[in-house]
């Protein structure tokens, strides 16, 4: 049976392919006809490189109208997606590189000698093409000639669409493999929640390498056949003035925060809005409450994580409620559970887990952590601390694994940890989030060292900047001689949040 993604996006194509599918502001508009005709010249592409059903295809590239097309285009030819976030340095894809094995890796052009050494490195024979630019050795440019039709792959509803990486507790990244039928599901579940309309137009400023931009929002659109405002990044003024062309804003808190900091955001401006849509981190309930007072719209919050989409949303019709993330989606079911893996009632704190045709098919080439993350009845162990109250609305309120979550972009301490610890003169370090009022969230890392090492805060910072994506890189550094242990010699993460509360408003 013919399960490819695909071909149920094509189904809602609108009937008239010259209807606008992305519109770029100041730059050009890819119809639906073209999405349809490009993506099947770079499926030619790519299966003229080699590229097989099943195999993968790494992408590196900065967010624009030819990346969707890549990623349609990967659909279509059966091959697996594996975006990856450009702020990613040569440390961090030399293993993902070694580790999906792709047949293939797209990247901007300013990169491409830095990823075939690494390929090579790798051990890998990978054909690695450009995006971005013009060129004889792009994508585009081998694209022009090819045939505007190609069959699509045929794909079973459990064959894989995509494997998206998250950091491990451990330091380790771990792909999350996301079937056809994992992202049909819950794209279908989430157009139809959400009620999209006919006349619907998303304005789309998310990052496309992760799940939030990329398979929550274009997902939506393209299977309600009608346009989005492409924005290469999220400015909070040009938003502003781009929402009296919207209906619909998908964003992260760290967006809502800038928004309701500008003047300019009024009733007037969102007049013509139909929803504001936020999640990938915590909503400040300041922020929920001062956006409704100064746009009279109430921002519908909604929880998930890479290994699934989406698994709760607040209701579109009826109460949203600040710190909370609504109620679990009509396919998905969601228990709390104790330390002995018990079901809690209504009320009382734990671990969440869920289950429903979106949950992935495990981790990439890790057997025992995929066994080890579901539950023998078959839910996933989402790491996260939840409660359900008397309503049934879900609120999440804290993390099982100390994850960061800052500017809604995963950071697990463990993998800075790591990186600093190898760094001359450390002798070990703890990362611990701490309340940030942009991002959410920002890594405080206290570090061990002697006082002779040569070390210092900024050396610290300017050395992870060379390693790891930005976005990692702590915002505050301190040197210390020792950290706090309990009685079992784990480190106290809870002490460093106190003892350096001060410093850290202060030093922001």
């Amino acid at each position: 049976m013919q399960s490819n993604l695909f071909e149920l996006f094509r189904s809602r194509f609108p009937a008239d392919r010259s209807r606008p599918f992305i519109e770029v502001p100041g730059g050009a508009t890819l119809s639906y006809g073209e999405l349809e005709a490009a993506s099947a010249r770079y499926a030619h592409v790519l299966t003229g490189a080699g590229v097989k059903p099943g195999d993968r295809v790494a992408v590196q590239v900065d967010k624009s109208a030819e990346a969707v097309v890549l990623y349609l285009a990967c659909v279509r030819a059966g091959a697996i997606l594996l975006p990856l976030n450009t702020a990613y340095q040569s440390d961090e894809l030399e293993y993902f590189l070694s580790d999906a094995v792709p047949a293939a890796v797209v990247c901007q052009p300013h990169r491409l000698s830095e990823l075939e050494a690494l390929a090579v490195k790798a051990g890998i024979v990978t054909c690695v093409l450009t995006l971005g630019a013009k060129g004889d050795g792009t994508l585009p440019e081998r694209a022009k000639g090819q045939s505007p039709e190609f069959p699509t792959t045929s794909r079973g509803g459990d064959d894989i669409a995509a494997i998206l990486y998250s950091s491990g507790t451990t330091g380790r990244p771990k792909g999350a493999m996301m079937s056809h039928t994992n992202l049909a599901s819950n794209s279908l579940t989430l157009h139809r929640l959400w009620g999209f309309r006919p006349d619907d137009v998303l304005l789309h400023c998310l990052p496309i390498f992760h799940t939030h931009g990329l398979f929550v929002a274009i997902n939506c659109v393209l299977l309600n056949g009608t346009a989005m405002i492409f924005c290469p990044k999220f400015d909070a003024e040009q938003a502003i003035g781009l929402l009296e062309r919207a209906t619909v804003f998908m964003g992260v808190p760290t967006f809502y925060t800038r928004l309701v900091a500008s003047s300019r955001l009024t009733p007037s401006a969102c007049r013509h809005m139909r929803l504001f849509i936020s999640g990938s981190a915590p909503l400040l309930e300041e922020t929920f409450n001062t956006f409704a007072a100064k746009t009279g719209h109430t921002i519908l919050e909604r929880y998930g994580m890479t290994e699934g989409g989406m698994f709760t949303s607040n209701p579109l019709i009826g109460d949203r409620r600040a710190g909370t993330v609504g109620f679990p989606l009509p396919d998905v079911d969601l228990r709390i559970t104790g330390e002995e893996g018990q079901v809690l009632p209504d009320g009382e704190v734990g671990i969440i887990e869920v289950k429903g045709p979106n949950i992935f098919k495990g981790y990439w080439n890790m057997p025992e952590k995929t066994k080890a993350e579901f539950t023998e009845d078959g839910f996933f162990k989402s790491g996260d601390v939840g409660v359900i109250d008397d309503r049934g609305y879900v609120s999440i309120v804290g993390r099982a694994k100390d994850l960061i979550i800052s500017g809604g972009y995963n950071v697990y301490p463990k993998e800075v940890e790591d990186a600093i610890d190898r760094m001359d003169g450390v002798v070990e370090s703890a990362v611990v989030g701490m309340p940030h009022p942009d991002f959410g969230e920002a890594g405080l890392a206290v570090v061990v060292a002697p006082t002779d090492s040569g070390l210092t805060p900024d050396g610290v910072i300017a050395d992870l900047r060379g390693r790891l994506a930005n976005y990692k890189v702590p915002k505050q550094v301190v040197l210390v001689s020792d950290l706090p242990r309990n009685a079992m010699g784990k480190v106290q993460k809870n002490v460093l949040r106190e003892t350096y509360a001060a410093m850290w408003k202060n030093g922001l």
